[in-house]
C-alpha cells in the first residue's frame, strides 16, 4: 500500500490539532491530560508506527520524525508544567519551541512525501 498525498494532509493536520490542543492548555481553555504527552497516544506517531514505519521503517526521515515528536512532546509537558507552577509568560514564550520541533517535523514530512510518491 503506497502512502498517498492525502495520508501526508492528514499527518499535517494531526500535528496542528496537538498544537491546537496545547495552546488550549496554555491559555486556561482546557487541562492538561497526560494522554497528550504521550507518545504511544500522539496521533501523529500512531500514522508513524502503523502507516509509515511498516512501509518506510529504514528511512532517515522517520527516524528523525519519531525523535522530534518525542522531543516536542517533552517540551511540551515541560511548558505545562511550568504553566501549573505560575510562570503563565515563560510557559506560552516556550511555544516557540515546540513550533521549532513541528517545522523540523514538516520539513521531514515533506521529504518523505517527495520520496514515497516518487517511488523511492
Amino acid at each position: 500500500m503506497d502512502i498517498t498525498t492525502l495520508d501526508f494532509q492528514q499527518a499535517r493536520i494531526k500535528q496542528v490539532l496537538f498544537k491546537s490542543r496545547l495552546r488550549s492548555v496554555l491559555y486556561g481553555v482546557r487541562e492538561a491530560d497526560a494522554a497528550l504527552f504521550s507518545v504511544k497516544e500522539n496521533p501523529l506517531a500512531q500514522w508513524l508506527q502503523s502507516v509509515v514505519k511498516p512501509r518506510y521503517g529504514s528511512r532517515l526521515e522517520v527516524l528523525e520524525i519519531e525523535r522530534a515528536i518525542k522531543s516536542m512532546l517533552d517540551t511540551s509537558q515541560k511548558l505545562v508544567t511550568q504553566y501549573q507552577r505560575g510562570l503563565i509568560e515563560e510557559s506560552r514564550t516556550g511555544l516557540e519551541q515546540v513550533d521549532v520541533y513541528a517545522d523540523r517535523i514538516e520539513k521531514l514530512l515533506q521529504q518523505l512525501e517527495r520520496s514515497s510518491t516518487a517511488g523511492l
